[in-house]
């Protein structure tokens, strides 16, 4: 891990109703320790959470118990608190409609399932440090 690396800092809500997947995240995020990992297993929750903390990134599974990832996307970008919210799709889907919705819904890219590590390192960089860099203007 490089200093850049340490220096990488936000919070990042997870909203995934899958123990592994949670898991496999939550461990992957434990050699930043600047990033607080917020988790929800619904929809509704991780609504909720993101209006509450307002988080720098929303990692959001499409497929979730209650409510689609279509909807959750939907309702976050009507919040007017979190119109700069950066919400990234994880998926197994790579072909479907439903990224391309989301996308025009506001999301912001989309990572595919099963997470390959070195793919999720260079993502979550560029999500917070487009963040940082915001910040700074």
């Amino acid at each position: 891990m490089t200093m850049a690396d340490q220096q990488l800092h936000g919070k990042v809500l997870y909203i995934e109703d899958n123990p592994i997947n949670m898991s496999l995240v939550e461990t992957a995020l434990e050699s930043y320790p600047g990033i607080t990992l917020l988790k929800a297993s619904t929809g509704q929750e991780g609504i909720r959470i993101a209006r509450a903390e307002q988080p720098d990134l929303v990692l959001l599974d499409m497929h979730l118990p209650d409510i689609g990832g279509l909807e959750v996307v939907r309702a976050l970008n009507e919040d007017i608190a979190n119109r700069q919210l950066r919400v990234t799709l994880l998926t197994a889907d790579t072909l479907s409609m439903d990224i391309v919705k989301a996308m025009s819904l506001g999301a912001y890219e989309y990572w595919l399932k099963p997470i390959n590590m070195n793919t999720f390192d260079a993502a979550l960089k560029r999500a917070l440090s487009r963040n940082r860099d915001e910040d700074k203007r």
